[in-house]
């Protein structure tokens, strides 16, 4: 199963690209964050090649209708907002191509990416977007009502479960803060919790217990999703490996996963700095990363909003601020 805005992947070879291209500003990743980039780098005559990744328009893609975005009073699909951002960077004359980045040189300028095993791309300027995929259970049914039920953003589609009863899976702060975001919308909130206890920190255990429409469903384990077409309930496995374990159905509208999230930052991590969870760290308040010229923007570099209108945000200051790291070098 594969819900992931993957832009990068490892090697497949050693062997040597089989050409060499340079460019002022690359931009590897393609969700709100890269196209935004694109299309303020574009506009402030970088010229800029951005290459989409092996999910162009990233896991916003998976995300059937938003609304929450600026500009879409109607709301619209995450596919059609993305076609949006990428049509008007290739207006102004971004370079978009469909490619995946397989290895990375970041040890001097210019900055070395190789696409696909077989372009080698020399940048002066390098914007990473590769964004973050969230953690799933690995179940079929995940992949089967994904955008009819399954969801891994409480904030981004709570609202559609308005007065609804929905399940989070999760025993850390993320799914402790989703569940109570989920009970301000919902009618009943399930917090599945494969361990007898949360590992959620002690203020946030004592939100949830305040919440009287939050149920904590402990030790119990998520064997699959039913429904007809959409999510209808969830069959858990309750104690497992003990005497009193059984098989629980339990009937919801809504399934969250809230159990983490994973950057793409495998390919850079032997240069740029990253957190204890793979994030890359910036400057605050900046897209600024250990590597002058080096820039990262959106969910890569994002573990706490993961919103849209974030990325979109930190798409434009890492453009902003490679425009500036290259009149300042030129």
């Amino acid at each position: 199963m594969n819900f992931e805005s993957l832009n990068i992947t490892k090697k497949k070879s050693a062997e040597a690209p089989a050409k060499t291209e340079k460019t002022r500003c690359l931009i590897i990743g393609s969700g709100p964050a890269g196209y935004t980039a694109a299309i303020y780098a574009a506009r402030a005559n970088l010229a800029p090649v951005l290459y989409e990744g092996m999910e162009p328009g990233g896991q916003l893609t998976t995300t059937t209708e938003i609304e929450n975005f600026p500009g879409y009073p109607e709301g619209t699909t995450g596919t059609q907002m993305m076609e949006d951002l990428k049509n008007q960077a290739a207006r102004f004359g971004a370079d978009i191509r469909f490619g995946i980045a397989t290895a990375a040189d970041l040890s001097a300028s210019p900055y070395k990416i190789t696409i696909d095993d077989e372009t080698l791309i020399e940048t002066d300027a390098l914007i990473i977007a590769t964004g973050a995929k969230a953690k799933y259970l690995g179940l079929p049914d995940e992949q089967k009502y994904a955008g009819s039920g399954v969801s891994a953003c409480a904030t981004c589609d709570g609202f559609f479960y308005r007065k609804k009863v929905v399940a989070v899976v999760g025993g850390g702060d993320t799914a402790c803060e989703e569940a109570i975001y989920l009970a301000g919308l919902c009618k009943k909130v399930y917090l599945i919790v494969r361990k007898p206890f949360l590992r959620a920190s002690v203020i946030m255990q004592e939100r949830v217990k305040k919440m009287n429409n939050i149920e904590v469903l402990f030790e119990h384990e998520t064997l699959g999703l039913f429904g007809e077409g959409a999510v209808e309930g969830a069959t858990l496995l309750k104690k497992r490996g003990t005497a009193d374990e059984k098989t629980v159905k339990i009937a919801i509208d809504g399934f969250f996963l809230a159990i983490g999230h994973q950057p793409n930052t495998e390919l850079f991590k032997n240069y740029i700095t990253l957190d204890e969870n793979g994030y890359i760290e910036t400057q605050p308040g900046t897209p600024l990363t250990n590597i002058p010229g080096v820039f990262a923007a959106g969910d890569v570099a994002d573990p706490h909003y993961r919103q849209a209108i974030t990325a979109a945000g930190s798409g434009c200051q890492a453009a902003i601020e490679a425009e500036r790291y290259l009149s300042h070098k030129s």
